[in-house]
C-alpha cells in the first residue's frame, strides 16, 4: 500500500522514516532539522559517529525518541539544471533505501520530499521519480508493505497524488 500523508513525519508510526539528510548527517533546516530536535541530542551523536554520507546512498542511525525503530539518513541531490546526474542520483536514494529495508525485512517506511527543500529540486520531476522508484521496487522485489509519502503542504501532497493516480492507470 502507498499512501500519502499530509504532515509532520516525525509523529509518524512506521518501521522507519527517511531523514532527508545533508553530507555531514549533522542536522540541518527543514525535515532533517525537525527529525534531529524530536530524536533527542543521542542522533546528532550517533551521526558523528558515521561521519558523514554521499549523495545518493544511506546511513542508518536507531530512532531515539521517535516512534520508529530507525531512520535512514540519505542525501539528496542538489539540483543544478538536471545534466548533472542529479535523476540518477535521486533514484539511488530511493534505491539503496528500499534494498536496505528487504534486508532488515522493515514492514513500513516514510519517505519526505528529499531534495525539494533547500536543494531546489523541482517537486514535478523529485515526486516522479520517488513514485517511479517505490513503484519499481513493489512491483519487482518487494519490500515494505506500507510506504507513506509524507508531505509538509497540501500543494506536495497532491503532486504525489496526481502521480500515484497516473502510475495506477497504465
Amino acid at each position: 500500500m502507498i499512501e500519502v500523508h499530509l504532515g509532520d513525519i516525525t509523529r509518524l508510526h512506521v518501521d522507519v522514516i527517511v531523514n532527508a539528510a545533508n553530507q555531514r548527517l549533522l542536522g540541518g533546516g527543514g525535515v532533517d532539522g525537525a527529525i534531529h530536535r524530536a530524536a533527542g541530542p543521542q542522533l546528532l551523536e550517533a551521526c558523528r559517529q558515521i561521519g558523514g554520507c554521499p549523495v545518493g546512498e544511506v546511513r542508518v542511525t536507531p530512532g531515539f525518541r521517535l516512534p520508529v525503530k530507525r531512520i535512514y539518513h540519505t542525501v539528496g541531490p542538489v539540483w543544478r539544471g538536471g545534466s548533472l546526474g542529479e535523476p540518477e542520483l535521486l533514484a539511488s536514494c530511493y534505491r539503496h533505501c528500499f534494498n536496505l529495508a528487504r534486508r532488515e525485512n522493515i514492514h513500513s517506511i516514510a519517505f519526505p520530499a528529499i531534495s525539494c527543500g533547500v536543494y531546489d529540486y523541482p517537486p514535478e520531476l523529485a515526486v516522479e521519480i520517488a513514485v517511479e522508484q517505490v513503484q519499481s521496487h513493489l512491483d519487482r522485489d518487494g519490500g515494505p508493505r506500507h510506504v507513506v509519502f509524507c508531505c509538509f503542504d497540501e500543494e506536495m501532497a497532491e503532486l504525489y497524488r496526481m502521480q500515484l493516480d497516473t502510475v495506477v492507470r497504465r
